[in-house]
């Protein structure tokens, strides 16, 4: 007696690809492979004629001319500054902070500020292929709500610096409000926090300390800037007697949980230092050219086993939120500082815009990779225009010619966010208009202020 065929499984989605990468493992490619999704998660990744045979999906969406991958994860992010793009370039950091960018924010900070800013960047984000970011600003409650209103994913950092604020007035309000925003997201399945410090030099000590015995009890990430600038860690030798990351070994602060931003300025011992402790760190390299900060160096932070994640940091100072760009100018970068063409090849260049970011976030054991089990975060790229062929390696092609506007179709939890490269639930028109109305109020600041 023979026994009868299995019938096909039900799933909500199943999307059938010309090329998949998951990733994880690192470096495959898998041609004509389906990727199945139920309740929000990858529940199989096989070939697409398997698949059609197991499964039996509400939706069935076959891109037979594009790359399916894993969304890209912007690890370091300013995002209400995108009502900030552009409004002043060419400068170092220290006169582009101090003469323009807190003069500007003094004027304009406002949980309204902080929300519609993040709306706008949502929807640059996702246009984009960019399914979750590092948040690092102000106003967190606001920028949480935003992003939870638009079922973006997000770890949202709680600030902690030692002046007063539009958001916070002491130190003790701004821990206050640091728990009172982390206890509303802690269960929630897109919205996460972190503690965001934001530099060695605008933090004490006693905070340090105060923010690791948190970040231990709580559980959750510290997301710092550190070693950005050279005069950085002259100012740190000089006021502290140590380098700034030595500071931050001695207050306990350098461990797992730290996502240490920008390091431009780093000598072999920390590089080290990094590998032993488990820190990861965020490459911004777009930033740093912009403000010549300096070079991360990149290169020698893999090849030392140190997890590396990659962020377009704020749009003030980049000026865009385009994650294929950042992962280029990564790549191409690093062989520069290494002087070597052979380091961060194009897998490697990509692992850190998706699972070495999440590892970053401590969000790896969820996104980063296509594999079953984790959020269908799940993101398509065209490959059959004039500017993609012919192509002979997926991955180099994508981190090399790639570009956002090859972004066609993305999926947060499985619920789609952009079809045929339009936003699906946002009103592009009311956006624009409203970043327009916020340039408006800032440059009428600068001018007040110049008079």
């Amino acid at each position: 007696m023979t026994s009868s065929p299995t019938p096909p499984q039900p799933c909500d989605l199943l999307i059938e690809a010309g090329w998949v990468i998951p990733v994880e493992p690192h470096g495959v490619v898998l041609e004509r492979h389906a990727v199945a999704v139920a309740s929000g998660n990858i529940v199989a990744l096989l070939p697409i004629a398997d698949a059609r045979a197991a499964y039996a999906p509400r939706e069935r969406v076959e891109l037979p001319h594009s790359a399916v991958l894993p969304g890209l994860v912007n690890v370091h992010t300013h995002n209400p500054m995108t009502l900030m793009r552009g409004v002043a370039d060419d400068l170092d950091l220290m006169t582009w902070l101090r003469d323009h960018i807190w003069p500007a924010e003094a004027a304009v900070m406002s949980a309204a500020f902080c929300a519609d800013g993040a709306e706008y960047a949502v929807a640059e984000m996702l246009r984009g292929g960019t399914t979750c970011c590092n948040e690092n600003y102000f106003f967190p409650d606001a920028i949480a709500a935003t992003y939870k209103r638009h079922g973006f994913r997000a770890r949202v950092g709680l600030p902690v610096i030692d002046f007063p604020s539009a958001w916070a007035s002491s130190s003790a309000e701004y821990f206050d409000k640091a728990e009172d925003v982390h206890d509303q997201y802690r269960r929630d399945p897109l919205i996460s926090t972190s503690f965001a410090p934001h530099a060695p030099y605008t933090v004490s000590d006693a905070n340090f300390e105060r923010i690791r015995m948190l970040s231990d009890q709580l559980d959750i990430p510290v997301h710092l800037h550190v070693h950005e600038t050279a005069q950085e860690v002259a100012d740190s030798i000089a006021q502290h007697g140590q380098r700034p990351f030595a500071r931050l070994q001695r207050l306990g602060i350098v461990n797992s949980s730290l996502l240490a931003v920008h390091m431009t300025q780093l000598v072999d011992a920390e590089i080290a230092a990094c590998a032993e402790h488990g820190v990861s760190v965020a490459h911004c390299p777009e930033s740093n050219l912009k403000l010549a900060s300096g070079f991360c160096p990149a290169e020698a932070l893999r090849r030392t086993g140190v997890n590396l994640a990659l962020g377009t940091d704020g749009c003030a100072s980049n000026n865009d939120l385009d994650m294929f760009g950042e992962m280029k100018t990564a790549a191409l970068l690093a062989k520069a500082v290494a002087g070597d063409a052979a380091a961060m090849d194009a897998a490697s260049a990509l692992r850190m815009a998706t699972l070495g970011s999440a590892k970053a976030m401590a969000l790896d054991h969820r996104i980063g990779s296509i594999e079953p089990g984790k959020a269908a975060d799940l993101i398509s790229v065209r490959l059959d225009s004039i500017e993609a062929q012919p192509f002979y390696d997926v991955i180099a092609q994508l981190v090399y010619a790639g570009a956002r506007s090859q972004v066609r179709e993305v999926w947060i939890d499985g619920v789609r966010k952009l079809r045929d490269g339009e936003l699906v639930d946002m009103d592009t028109q009311r956006l624009i208009a409203n970043a327009r109305q916020w340039r408006d109020r800032i440059a009428a600041a600068q001018r007040g202020a110049r008079a």
